[in-house]
């Protein structure tokens, strides 16, 4: 649960009840596609249970998931199809159709082969802390995550996102941590990093298993190579990958943690994992990259809080700094 998390800010304004939350998804279940429906997507039980809740709420987390389904059409398939219904016209007709008439051909075309298409499935998990106000997709692409969150702020009244967004850019923290080799406190770069020149030339240097406390990583960096992605571990629980656009990729829980967790297992266990690590780290790396911007203060947080820091690491979601009033 949790490979990946694009992180964004809820609105303070925003009061929603789990009820209203559970109804607002109830509007876009996930239907898998028809005969000649090329996407389909919507909300399902994310326990898995068949006309399950579609809001589960474990110890005050809200978990969602979303499903989306598409057909695999390639585009030679596709593209044969269509010569074929072409080359028939011309054959019948003495004619090559016009521009227009090959796209209602190429149309006509996917109507045909669609029936006959394997699907592709994708899952994402979806957490909302009513409390911190957070809400986090395992997505690995912006695109992904955007979808989600467009169905949401149509679906919640009064429901809006900003996302994650810190006073020090990652990419200027993590050159930083390189060059000095002194992390934030907590936190450890571990054997993984890409750094990338910011000139013409895109130079790209990739680092993989490999010790990241030499003069080489120094250098490159010192000389225009700006780190775009690099592993880090935090307080000895959570490795994951930090990237200059404020994603967090590769999330592992580590051994300590699970053997925490002991041999119970299942949803509600994997739901407190990941939401009890993860709701300590965000505040923890969002302190290391130098507390929240004041833009986004500005959009999501309470007027009492502007200006006032994330507070301390030993914060958790419970008690998070940015929490309302």
């Amino acid at each position: 649960m949790f490979n990946n998390a694009i992180i964004y800010r809820i609105a303070a304004t925003w009061s929603g009840s789990l009820q209203v939350l559970e109804e607002a998804l109830q509007k876009s279940p996930f239907v898998p596609c028809g005969l000649t429906q090329e996407k389909s997507s919507g909300w399902v039980p994310p326990r898995g249970e068949d006309h399950g809740l579609l809001a589960e709420s474990i110890g005050g987390q809200w978990m969602l998931r979303f499903m989306s389904e598409s057909k695999l059409l390639p585009a030679d398939v596709l593209n044969r199809k269509v010569a074929e219904k072409a080359g028939a016209i011309e054959k019948e007709f003495g004619r090559k159709p016009g521009k227009k008439e090959k796209q209602e051909l190429k149309d006509e075309a996917k109507l045909d082969l669609l029936p006959m298409a394997f699907t592709k499935k994708g899952a994402m998990w979806v957490w909302l802390d009513p409390q911190a106000k957070l809400l986090v997709l395992d997505a690995g692409a912006q695109g992904r995550a955007d979808e989600v969150v467009t169905l949401l702020v149509e679906s919640l009244k009064g429901f809006g996102v900003a996302l994650l967004d810190t006073q020090t850019s990652p990419q200027a923290a993590m050159a930083q941590w390189l060059v000095s080799q002194e992390p934030p406190v907590g936190f450890s770069c571990d054997r993984e990093c890409e750094l990338k020149a910011a000139d013409e030339s895109k130079a790209v240097v990739r680092y993989a298993r490999h010790p990241l406390d030499i003069d080489e990583v120094k250098q490159h960096v010192e000389q225009g190579k700006l780190p775009t992605k690099l592993a880090m571990s935090w307080d000895d629980r959570v490795s994951f990958v930090l990237t200059d656009t404020l994603q967090i990729k590769k999330i592992a829980f580590l051994d300590g943690v699970l053997d925490e967790a002991g041999d119970e297992g299942g949803f509600d266990t994997d739901v407190a994992i990941a939401t009890g690590e993860l709701s300590r780290l965000i505040p923890d790396l969002v302190e290391a990259l130098g507390g929240a911007s004041r833009s986004e203060l500005g959009t999501a947080l309470p007027a009492a809080l502007m200006g006032s820091g994330m507070g301390t690491p030993a914060q958790t979601a419970g008690s998070a700094p940015w929490e309302d009033a």
